[in-house]
């Protein structure tokens, strides 16, 4: 779970134990000294810095084009490096019925099946498969408190040859929606029997009929219903809700997509990438045993096998964030040693003591340090290892 309800460690017992990823009280949202209600909320913070980044946000294009210029300029206190450590800080490892159980307290997730109708809510409802939660993404969701999105990926029915790596599994997708403000994310169950569905159908029986909606968002290339028949014209036409159509974001004079910043992540780019998405890119997953080899050089490492469904990082070692911890991680497959062995993702997390074999751990990444190479032997290899771990506690905590 993302957790950023607690000001910065002050040092002390308390302070300890925040770096080590302490759980915080939902019911004492406070933003950290320094960060934006929306940098704290992106981090998944409380309910009333939730109610306040709505209250800021703005309904209209106004709202949007503000929100626009803020993002492509961070402010005090929202550095990659702080943005990754409130992210991964928070998230404390856990087991997958723990993490879930916990994360459902941040933002309701409902299943379209069983959702209650509710026609006379007056939901404002963001619609979009928000693979990323890029830019563009959360102009769509700005000022929204319902989301409507879709599990699994349109593609991987539609046509699962086209399928690209995905930015973030659900887990991580829910966190972010969850830390900008939003009251519920409705999932739509996406196989044939819903990609046969007529676009009326779609607004008449979930917009109107069961989510009551006043207001629907969505990006200007959203498509939907059967035979992709149904976009802005269809939706401004429906007199029921109000339409809002969010244009394409531009970072950098870029337009922000998510094929874009998969690009940036597959070449090592992750700085970039974190422009692009707001939010560090980041990656969970279950810590498995390795080959023992950074336990016996001094340095062991937590090690995850990443699912070839999502992007990762290309080859090399990155300054993170980790369980609390800033980390020095590595991607690719070890040339140093001929294990035989696929990728690996190996964080050795800096100051830390503790076993997480079995344990859901996330990462933040926040800049990549180096290539991946084959050192001529071993002391060099510990040298260098050395180096990255200095580095990467220079990069992503400058203070400590």
């Amino acid at each position: 779970m993302l957790l950023g309800h607690l000001r910065p460690p002050a040092g002390g017992r308390a302070g300890r134990r925040l770096l080590r990823g302490a759980r915080a009280n939902p019911d004492r949202a406070v933003p950290p000294r320094g960060c934006r209600p929306r940098a704290h909320a992106a981090a998944g913070g409380g309910a009333r810095v939730h109610a306040l980044a709505r209250a800021r946000a703005g309904r209209g294009g106004a709202g949007i084009a503000r929100a626009r210029r803020a993002r492509e300029r961070p402010g005090p206190g929202h550095s990659r490096a702080a943005h990754a450590r409130r992210l991964a800080r928070g998230h404390r490892p856990a087991r997958r019925g723990r993490a879930a159980e916990a994360v459902h307290r941040a933002v309701k997730v409902t299943p379209l099946h069983q959702l209650e109708p509710t026609p006379d809510r007056g939901r404002h409802v963001a619609i979009g498969t928000f693979d990323g939660v890029h830019l563009g993404h959360r102009a769509v969701i700005e000022g929204s408190d319902t989301v409507l999105t879709f599990e699994p990926h349109p593609l991987a029915v539609i046509r699962p040859d086209a399928l690209p790596k995905l930015l973030m599994p659900f887990g991580i997708k829910r966190d972010v929606i969850a830390g900008l403000g939003v009251d519920e994310l409705v999932v739509i169950h996406f196989d044939r029997e819903f990609q046969n569905r007529s676009a009326e159908s779609f607004v008449e029986d979930v917009l109107i009929g069961q989510l009551g909606a006043a207001q629907v968002s969505i990006g200007e290339n959203f498509r939907f219903g059967k035979g992709a028949r149904g976009d802005a014209a269809f939706l401004s036409s429906r007199p029921e809700f109000e339409t809002r159509v969010v244009p394409m974001v531009e970072v950098e004079g870029e337009t922000v997509s998510s094929t874009q910043i998969r690009a940036l992540v597959a070449a090592g780019d992750v700085a970039r990438a974190a422009r692009f998405l707001d939010a560090p890119f980041m990656l969970e997953g279950e810590v498995v045993p390795g080959d023992g080899r950074g336990k016996h050089l001094g340095m062991p490492t937590a090690n995850l096998v990443p699912d070839p469904h999502y992007a990762v990082p290309g080859h090399g070692v990155y300054a993170a964030w980790a369980h609390g911890h800033p980390a020095a991680v590595n991607v690719g497959v070890r040339p140093t040693f001929d294990s035989g062995r696929g990728l690996l993702v190996e964080a050795y997390l800096l100051d830390f003591e503790g076993d997480l074999y079995g344990e859901i751990l996330r990462i933040a990444f926040v800049e990549r340090l180096r290539g991946e190479r084959r050192f001529e032997s071993v002391d060099a290899l510990v040298e260098q290892m050395h180096r990255d771990a200095d580095e990467a506690r220079r990069i992503a905590a400058p203070s400590s």
